[in-house]
């Protein structure tokens, strides 16, 4: 039997009852566990698992959880996770070193690891909807991948009647969302080029939003400012 070395006690228990009931001999392998800087391990029941089944974890949040590791452990993760040569490695520890808000040993480290398994499509879709978070255009991307990029984000139903014929006042809808704590507040920030549908910015103050605005019947997604999302789901 094989596991991580916190199963030595389980699996040398297993070798011996298999030698007093069946004597016979049997052998058990364990290996390090990989663990984060603070000791946590990776492992099926901790918090935050990735897989490498898209099904149970997207390609985004697969890179998006490589991007993020912290400096602590981009290095060793690199040397584990990778298959970069030692002076790839040793590079990407000296941007590290020297430069380390570029963070380019945890891009290098999310590329390849994403790229090796969900493939340069499931890489460039990650890599777009990364985009998508600070600031990128929606284009191209469908109802289930905005679900997915904007999953932790402030969200609020807004009923498909509203939405309906000449659609609800982009005023009143940033107000009813809670993008801006009233209509006044809604009216600033429109006229201060501050309000974006969908990655494109509102014009003005007469805009109001259908469900031709919507991503496949769905969604619309509202931004103020450069990071502040806010997801729309369309019900009813």
């Amino acid at each position: 039997q094989m596991g991580g070395s916190d199963q030595w006690g389980n699996i040398t228990a297993g070798t011996d009852l298999i030698r007093r009931v069946k004597g016979a001999r049997a052998w058990g392998v364990v290996w390090p566990l990989m663990t984060t800087a603070s000791g946590v391990k990776f492992g099926k029941t901790e918090a935050g698992t990735v897989w490498l089944d898209p099904e149970r974890t997207s390609p985004f949040r697969f890179y998006q959880f490589w991007l993020n590791t912290d400096d602590a452990d981009a290095v060793r993760w690199l040397k584990a996770f990778t298959l970069f040569d030692r002076s790839r490695v040793e590079e990407l520890e000296t941007a590290l070193a020297t430069e380390p808000a570029g963070r380019a040993a945890q891009r290098a480290l999310a590329e390849d690891v994403t790229r090796r398994v969900h493939g340069e499509d499931g890489l460039a879709r990650a890599r777009k909807a990364t985009d998508v978070l600070f600031g990128g255009t929606l284009e191209g991307l469908g109802a289930a991948e905005i679900a997915d990029i904007f999953a932790d984000v402030p969200a609020a139903d807004v009923p498909r009647t509203h939405l309906s014929g000449e659609g609800r006042p982009i005023l009143d809808l940033l107000a009813e969302t809670g993008v801006t704590p009233s209509k006044g507040e809604a009216r600033r920030a429109v006229e201060g080029g501050g309000i974006y549908v969908n990655g494109v910015r509102v014009d003005g103050i007469e805009r109001s939003v259908t469900l031709d605005d919507t991503i496949e019947g769905r969604f619309l997604v509202l931004r103020r400012g450069k990071k502040n999302h806010h997801l729309v789901r369309v019900v009813g």
